[in-house]
């Protein structure tokens, strides 16, 4: 196994154990040797998000975004990190493109109703 990945698998680890901050300092290491690989950024933006690193967090998700423009679970995230952000009127179009690529999730449809109505 390449380094790089026991670095991603350690981050997810702390992050399944409620340890985000500790999460970070591993999946920044494997951010740095692999920046293109979305999965250690979806980590490392969720590791963001919970200890509530917004904007950091954020810019996680639109370089996924970047190299995944129909990532539903991106566009999702993404519109959490801009609600948190008090920037609802950009979440939603988010939650929509969400919605659209993953038609079947709730969460989505939740997010997306609530700041509708």
């Amino acid at each position: 196994m390449s380094e790089t990945y026991d670095l991603y698998r350690q981050g997810r680890e702390h992050l399944a154990a409620g340890h985000a901050a500790q999460a970070t300092v591993p999946l920044e290491k494997a951010k740095k040797r692999e920046p293109a690989k979305a999965s250690i950024r979806e980590a490392l933006g969720i590791a963001y998000f919970r200890i509530r690193r917004f904007a950091e967090a954020e810019q996680e998700f639109r370089t996924i975004l970047e190299l995944a423009p129909v990532d539903h679970y991106a566009h999702f995230a993404l519109g959490r990190c801009l609600e948190k952000q008090g920037r609802p009127q950009e979440a939603v179009g988010h939650y929509r493109l969400a919605t659209f690529f993953r038609p079947q999730s709730r969460d989505y449809r939740k997010a997306l109703e609530a700041l509708e109505h």
